[in-house]
């Protein structure tokens, strides 16, 4: 399982939102083995006044938070650390700069999804990456 929050300034990545999310997703599916059809993603917009972040920073700049099961070697995880700061250059034409990345990994214990803990759910792809 893996959700997937990214935020920036509204005026900014409400016009490229798509693109985004359709990058991060191929790094999920490339990297990860995720089914092409789990996708679950959030884009908070921010107001500038929300949004603070270093003058060496772009209006361009994102924070994209992942929350998944544990279970990923680190190599797995830094695979999809280095397709997502690739592809979202190349594609979405973000600096490296503008990007920042955090994984959070939770006990598939923690999580709670159509009605039962996350241990307890018969998945259709492998976590232990």
């Amino acid at each position: 399982m893996g959700q997937v929050k990214v935020f920036g300034l509204k005026e900014v990545l409400n016009s490229r939102k798509k693109l985004v999310s359709s990058v991060i997703h191929s790094c999920m599916v490339d990297a990860l083995a995720f089914p092409e059809e789990k996708k679950f993603q959030r884009f908070f917009l921010m107001d500038e006044e929300d949004f603070f972040f270093s003058n060496d920073r772009s209006e361009d700049y994102m924070i994209i938070e992942i929350s998944m099961f544990e279970g990923r070697s680190v190599a797995t995880k830094k695979k999809l650390i280095r397709l997502l700061y690739e592809r979202l250059t190349s594609k979405c034409k973000v600096r490296k700069e503008d990007i920042e990345l955090t994984i959070f990994e939770t006990p598939k214990h923690h999580w709670g999804i159509r009605g039962l803990p996350g241990d307890e759910l018969s998945l259709n792809y492998n976590v232990d990456l």
